[in-house]
């Protein structure tokens, strides 16, 4: 009987670990103004390889520091995202705004807030 009762209160201090996880996440991500879903982050992961990957590194992780790390953009600074994105950057960044769809930069910012991972 105290083997079962072992068993059930490991169990449910690994079902509070991982609740704990989601929720630090969820709350990580809403602090930061995000409400991505996993599809979109996924959708934003395939835009990043096809567009920004030989830039900016495959996972966001650049061989050398001639770009920006995307890494470590501010989560809270969406629409300065959108911008660069969209508009460009002073000549060291095409812009994006006529082959992307705001929609689609949209995607690329879940995927940036997640810092590659």
């Amino acid at each position: 009987m105290t083997h079962h009762r072992e068993l059930a209160a490991l169990g449910l201090m690994l079902a509070l670990a991982a609740g704990s996880s989601v929720v630090a996440a969820e709350q990580s991500q809403q602090s930061a103004g995000i409400s991505a879903d996993l599809a979109q982050v996924q959708r934003g992961k395939g835009l990043y390889a096809d567009h920004c990957s030989h830039c900016h590194g495959f996972n966001m992780v650049s061989a050398g520091n001639v770009t920006f790390d995307l890494r470590t953009f501010p989560r809270n600074q969406r629409e300065r995202f959108f911008n660069s994105v969209t508009n460009g950057r002073d000549n060291r960044m095409p812009p994006w705004g006529d082959v992307l769809t705001q929609d689609e930069i949209g995607d690329l910012w879940a995927y940036i807030c997640t810092g590659g991972k």
